[in-house]
């Protein structure tokens, strides 16, 4: 189980350790994207934030009970007091990325909802507001700042051989 702010690289590290598992990859904010048939943006837009996490909270928990393999979770699914309930009961691996770094990644994307207007400052709130729920989550926290995905897989995989968890 893969978390961490927007930016902090579930994604793609969540791919690249996917691939070094041999398991498949579910990142909850393509699934949430494919089940609605539209981009979050688009589900912002369209129906609001209400509605796009309702929907990003009915794909973790089904992810969390039906999925064998990596889950890269929405960086605001967390948010959720359920969802953190349910992440209690697994292995849950903290993507942690330095704020500048983080917005250089991020940069202006237009393509994240809760970052329009000013995206540094909106970054800093929300990193502000979630880095808590972040932390207190976490079974371990895995720097990404300056490390290529390959090398932050390589510090996961210890991680999941000591947890007795390697298919999450």
């Amino acid at each position: 189980m893969l978390i961490g702010s927007p930016g902090s690289g579930k994604s793609t590290v969540g791919r690249a350790l996917a691939d070094r598992l041999g398991v498949d990859l579910l990142c909850t904010d393509t699934e949430v994207e494919r089940r609605a048939g539209r981009s979050i943006g688009d589900i912002f837009v369209e129906d609001g934030e209400e509605a796009f996490r309702a929907l990003e909270r009915e794909v973790v928990a089904q992810g969390l009970r039906e999925w064998e393999g990596v889950i890269a979770v929405g960086g605001g699914a967390v948010l959720d007091e359920d969802t953190r309930a349910d992440l209690a009961d697994h292995h849950v691996v903290y993507l942690q990325v330095e704020f500048g770094e983080l917005a250089k990644r991020v940069g202006m994307d237009v393509a994240r909802p809760l970052l329009a207007g000013n995206p540094r400052t909106r970054l800093r709130k929300l990193l502000n507001e979630r880095l808590p729920v972040y932390e207190g989550l976490a079974t371990v926290t895995v720097p990404t700042t300056d490390f290529h995905p390959e090398e932050v897989v390589d510090a996961i995989l210890p991680t999941l051989d000591d947890a007795g968890k390697v298919d999450q």
